[in-house]
Parts: C-alpha cells; structure tokens; sequence
C-alpha cells in the first residue's frame, strides 16, 4: 500500500476527539483509511465521518478545512495521509 499526503492538522479538540485538519490534496471520502504521523503521533484509522463547517459531507476536497473524529491523539502539525491500495 501506498500513501499520499492530503493535509495537515491544524488543531486538536481533546475533549471531543476531533482533529481539524487543513486538506491540500484530495478527494477524502468517508470510507477511506488515513495515516497520520507526527513527532509522537502514529496511527491509521478508518474514515468513518468527517464534517465542514459543522455539516456532514461524504467527500472533501483540496482546500477544504475538515473535521473528523479521530481514535488517538491528534496534534498541531501532524501529518495526514491517505492511504491507497496498490
């Protein structure tokens, strides 16, 4: 498998778990495994929802500024990549 970068967290809600992540890459869909890697963050989830200005969409794109649950600690700057199948 193969990864492609998409974007960058820009913050970390810890009481909710939610990542806002900044995309530069795309599309992301509901659906799709991201990876995200930082100085001491490194997990891989499944995309099960993700949110733009507080309404659920099923595909971001480029330039789009998400949210999204995610299952471990997010932080400023972490990396965000998508992961592609071979």
């Amino acid at each position: 498998m193969s990864e492609q970068l998409i974007g960058t967290v820009t913050h970390y809600f810890s009481h909710a778990h939610v990542a806002a992540i900044d995309l530069a890459g795309g599309p992301l869909n509901v659906g799709d495994t991201i990876h995200v890697v930082g100085h001491t963050s490194d997990f891989t989830q499944k995309l099960d929802s993700m949110q733009i200005e507080h309404e659920s969409v099923q595909t971001a794109n480029a330039g789009d500024q998400i949210g999204i649950r995610v299952a471990e600690h997010a932080r400023e700057h972490d990396k965000v990549y998508k992961v592609v199948p071979d």
